[in-house]
């Protein structure tokens, strides 16, 4: 059983990751690209740093009311057409930013709301999705591989950092047919969404008793093994749609995934800004603000094997949020350029490390409807610090004149998390019972 064990994984990995590799880097790229063409945009539309930064942060508003129906709705119609949905209507609207003038000349409504609304509308789009593919890797992987899984999956993030900032840096000199460089890289970097999306209908398989590319005897394996390990799951606790959402463990990862991420959107929109301080040039500045995601996409990797070699999570998730804490916060009071990006490379590795070990503990406790019901709750939950954190960033700068106060904050969100994370109450041993029902056959 273990030669069809390896043929199993070794088929779905590839048949799967990197597909999904793709589609979560144009979902990444449409994300955050904000932040580049904040350095033209603010100017052409009359925004402030504080005003830059709660329009940034309304996209996870957007998110957070969205997020659970999403998920819930994924799991009835199966994931390739609601995932295909999902890209190609955040495809669209990504690219309506470039015609934000023109909107507003239009409607009448100022350049500052069009930028708010078509944030708020871009979240709601992009609801769904990142919860969706860990709910859909849970019914194609079992226990012991899922955080290698995710961790490859989300190599996305710096990826599309490490290859997207520099593009995004060059497209800011773009310009013809009467539009600027910040508009072309809006349309430009939308269009690989809306082709991805056509692509996932085409590709993608909901199940494994649906996929033609597998044997009979690799199906009956992989649902034999996913079935074993809801039952043992099951035997502990299951809980319901209404408990999942209310349970206190959901709640506690909701708020280390907050921590996290009003840290990592925190930096992360401003991190173009910063680095245009240092006096270079915006083709410089992509360059640069590639290099902290370099570091980032190594510790992913690196951290994300280890804690499945251990079958610990815990304390993998806390280091590694202390590695942002003391990243960004040391950032945020020196004021050598150099060091500056050393600093936020070390916090980067940090950053990019949790969220691959963070996601299987919740999918240790949750089952069926209410693992994605569990699942986008905390993600949902957790993004609200994508709101608070870039807002926090542009209103303490306008305030302060500088991004120190900024840094400290978002620090300190990522200590707190990093402590509430060791306080967080779940059995490892169901974790290591699952992994090694999942080795033994």
């Amino acid at each position: 059983m273990q030669d069809v064990e390896k043929r199993v994984i070794g088929k779905v990995m590839w048949r799967l990751i990197p597909f999904l590799i793709v589609c979560y880097f144009v979902a990444y790229l449409d994300r955050v690209n904000v932040g580049f063409a904040k350095l033209h945009m603010n100017q052409a539309l009359g925004l402030s740093e504080a005003a830059f930064g709660l329009g940034a942060g309304l996209f996870f508003v957007g998110y957070f009311l969205f997020e659970v129906p999403s998920n819930i709705f994924l799991e009835r119609v199966g994931a390739r057409v609601w995932i295909a949905r999902i890209m190609i209507t955040w495809g669209i609207v990504s690219a309506a930013f470039a015609f934000i003038p023109s909107i507003s000349a239009a409607t009448g409504i100022p350049t500052t709301g069009v930028f708010y609304s078509l944030r708020l509308l871009l979240g709601a789009c992009e609801a769904g999705f990142f919860p969706g593919i860990i709910f859909y890797l849970t019914l194609w992987f079992p226990a012991v591989y899922r955080a290698r899984v995710i961790s490859l999956f989300m190599l996305a993030i710096p990826i599309s950092s490490i290859i997207g900032s520099p593009i995004s840096g060059l497209l800011l000199g773009v310009t013809g047919w009467g539009l600027e460089g910040w508009q072309w890289l809006f349309i430009l970097e939308a269009l690989p969404s809306v082709v991805v999306g056509i692509c996932v209908l085409l590709y993608l398989t909901d199940f494994p008793r649906q996929a033609r590319w597998l044997q009979q005897d690799e199906i009956a394996w992989l649902e034999d093994v996913q079935a074993t390990e809801k039952r043992n799951k099951e035997k502990v606790e299951h809980l319901s749609l209404g408990q999942a959402l209310t349970d206190y463990r959901i709640l506690l990862c909701a708020l280390v995934y907050f921590c996290l991420n009003a840290a990592s959107y925190g930096v992360a929109f401003f991190l173009p800004t910063i680095i245009k301080g240092f006096g270079v040039s915006d083709t410089q500045t992509g360059l640069l603000a590639a290099l902290p995601f370099i570091f980032g996409a190594a510790g992913m990797v690196l951290l994300g094997r280890h804690s499945d070699r251990t079958m610990e999570r815990k304390g993998h998730v806390a280091a590694a949020l202390l590695m942002a804490a003391v990243g960004i916060g040391v950032a945020g009071l020196v004021s050598n350029s150099v060091l500056v990006m050393a600093l936020l490379c070390f916090a980067q590795i940090g950053v990019s490390a949790v969220p691959p070990m963070f996601w299987p503990l919740p999918a240790s406790f949750l089952t069926g409807a209410s693992a994605a019901a569990g699942i986008a709750a905390i993600n949902s939950l957790g993004n609200l610090s994508g709101f608070a954190g870039p807002y926090a960033m542009g209103y303490l700068k306008d305030l302060t004149g500088s991004f120190t106060a900024g840094l400290l904050l978002l620090a300190g969100c990522a200590l707190v998390g990093a402590v509430v994370v060791v306080l967080l109450r779940i059995d490892a041993r169901r974790e290591q019972v699952s992994g090694e029902i999942a080795m033994a056959h």
